[in-house]
């Protein structure tokens, strides 16, 4: 029997607290448009992706209609183009993006995601001639996102992957350096990268997906931070009691819009990400929730031990409500989009070294981090290391999403606008680790990897 006060706490959590159904994002394999001919294999591309997510925006939107959810993204997600791409070279790989990019604006789509690589033990030609292109293929396009996979628990790091990573962020914030150097909130770089994210800029279709699939993310740090505040003087264990109940219910609304999006387009269901991934809007803030946990600010002495409460705690009231949870589940920590987050790093709080550590515990890594424009390539590049490794060694997924603002320094900010928000330039350690990321080659993989 349905319960008069979950309908109204439902409506409550929509209208008041910023619960939506963050994206629909539709997967689609790629590997049945391989041609010799480049033409060719971009029409195959416009033509598979604009056929098989033709009515994605339409179908989301009736959604939104029947069940009053806002769904604020339809998104489309595909094979990563270097194993599509042949014989591509870069300026190929260049028009394979623009070609992306064009059939997201013939969809109505917010982002596309694929033109990436996975080159965590190595590098093939393909993938160097796409990595190349990523620059140009960002700065040229409004709507496609790239990722590069530079290692995994099994493999190891590709420490060369990261040297040239760095160079490439450089080129990108360059290229898109009239508009914020925005080019780079759209690149990311992996430790092992999950298949089926719904969430850009590292969403992508991986090989051992159907033709096509409905991934959903969902999110709620509102709903959660509203929880928290009404539960008021509890203790640890009934306020891990009280994340994991309101989890449970965001993930039954996520699960609900991702079977129904399935039926109305015929597209197999995949998985509903559970992650709270907040937005610039006051009150939808990751920060607010472990405020209202105790903290008198985001980023002081105790952040990273509720962070990994709330991130525990979200996962497993998830679980219990949907039997297929994937992607990355859990908490999101990105500056420029999460308010409370903002004004830490603006109050001197939140630093990047305590960033770095919350991402031993969280969902991501470093996600939507401004830093001076002049920051060196051996910077970037140490940095991406250093949380790498923390995926690796942990056997999680982490990522770095960081933005070297062309012309900006600490104390300025750049705002994006929209769901990228606003962020504050942090400062960095400026001493060079260029001769340790000079020497190439892996690091191997941890001892723990042997698991066979």
């Amino acid at each position: 029997m349905i319960d008069t006060k979950d309908i109204l706490e439902t409506i409550n959590m929509i209208r008041e607290e910023n619960l939506d159904i963050r994206t629909v994002t539709v997967g689609i394999s790629l590997f049945d448009c391989v041609s010799d001919d480049k033409n060719r294999f971009l029409n195959n591309i416009y033509d598979k992706i604009t056929r098989t997510a033709e009515r994605l925006v339409p179908v989301c939107n009736e959604l939104e209609k029947t069940y009053g959810i806002p769904i604020i993204n339809k998104r489309v997600a595909v094979t990563p183009l270097s194993l599509v791409g042949g014989k591509l070279d870069s300026e190929g790989y260049v028009q394979a993006a623009k070609m992306l990019d064009k059939a997201a604006d013939a969809l109505g789509i917010n982002f596309i995601g694929g033109f990436g690589a996975l080159v965590h033990k190595g590098s093939t030609q393909c993938e160097n001639a796409l990595i190349d292109a990523i620059p140009e293929a960002l700065a040229s396009t409004k709507m496609v996102c790239s990722s590069v996979n530079v290692a995994t628990t099994k493999a190891g790091i590709n420490m060369d992957a990261i040297a040239k990573m760095g160079s490439i962020i450089k080129k990108t914030a360059y290229l898109t350096r009239d508009n914020n150097s925005i080019g780079c909130a759209k690149l990311v770089v992996f430790a092992n990268v999950p298949e089926d994210n719904p969430f850009m800029a590292g969403a992508f279709h991986g090989v051992g997906e159907p033709d096509a699939i409905i991934n959903v993310g969902v999110s709620g740090p509102g709903v959660v931070s509203s929880a928290i505040k009404r539960a008021g003087n509890c203790s640890l264990s009934e306020l891990a009691d009280v994340i994991k109940k309101q989890s449970f219910k965001i993930t039954r609304v996520g699960q609900l819009v991702a079977r129904e999006a399935s039926n109305r387009l015929n597209i197999p269901f995949g998985i509903v990400d559970l992650s709270l991934a907040p937005t610039p809007a006051i009150g939808d803030s990751v920060a607010d929730i472990l405020e209202s946990m105790g903290l008198e600010t985001c980023g002081t002495h105790g952040t990273t031990a509720a962070l990994a409460m709330l991130n525990d705690a979200v996962k497993k009231g998830g679980v219990m409500a949907s039997s297929h949870v994937g992607g990355l589940s859990g908490a999101f920590i990105p500056v420029s989009e999460d308010a409370g987050m903002i004004s830490a790093v603006e109050k001197g709080v939140l630093s990047i070294e305590k960033l770095e550590a919350m991402t031993a515990v969280c969902s991501v890594g470093l996600d939507m981090i401004a830093v001076p424009g002049d920051t060196s390539e051996a910077v970037i590049c140490g940095i991406i290391a250093d949380e790498i490794s923390i995926g690796v060694a942990n056997t999680k997924t982490t990522a770095v999403r960081i933005i070297p603002a062309y012309g900006k320094t600490v104390g300025d900010s750049i705002d994006f606008g929209g769901l990228l928000g606003t962020a504050p330039i942090m400062q960095l350690r400026k001493e060079s680790p260029e001769v340790f990321i000079n020497r190439g080659g892996r690091i191997p993989a941890p001892i723990h990897s042997l698991k066979n």
